[in-house]
């Protein structure tokens, strides 16, 4: 089994996806006043993860799509960071961090196994070959 051929498969960008959706049912219970400053960057932020790992997906190589991967995590951080001080700002019960700061971790975990995966299967070209993207892909389903 070879990349899914469509990154809608992907379990991350599925997760990524969830993550997302709970970002922006959250920042509905925001006060009016936030909605051009951190609620906007947080579904700004929220929205890029899933975003670049599938950018990342329809690239042609894994060394592309690893780059993506990372842009994700680099934007899930940020992520955690908008949770953490709107729940300071009292914009976010603490129940609501924990359920976001909860699927952001599974997140990060899956991205962090995938990324692993793609660094660790590099031939001599900086891509992978069809056995070892076959690998990365079932890896990757299974957050490793």
């Amino acid at each position: 089994m070879a990349r899914p051929k469509d990154f809608r498969e992907l379990i991350v960008w599925q997760k990524a996806m969830s993550l997302a959706r709970e970002v922006f049912e959250q920042c509905h219970k925001f006060p009016k006043a936030e909605a051009y400053d951190l609620m906007s960057q947080m579904r700004r932020a929220a929205v890029s993860v899933p975003s670049n790992i599938a950018e990342g997906h329809g690239r042609l190589t894994d060394a592309q799509f690893r780059h993506f991967l990372g842009n994700a995590r680099g934007s899930l951080c940020e992520v955690q960071t908008q949770i953490e001080l709107a729940v300071e700002l009292g914009f976010l019960a603490p129940e609501s961090r924990s359920r976001l700061i909860e699927i952001a971790a599974e997140v990060a975990r899956l991205l962090n196994g995938l990324i692993a995966a793609l660094g660790s299967s590099r031939d001599a070209g900086g891509g992978t070959s069809s056995a070892n993207s076959a690998s990365i892909a079932s890896s990757a389903q299974r957050g490793r």
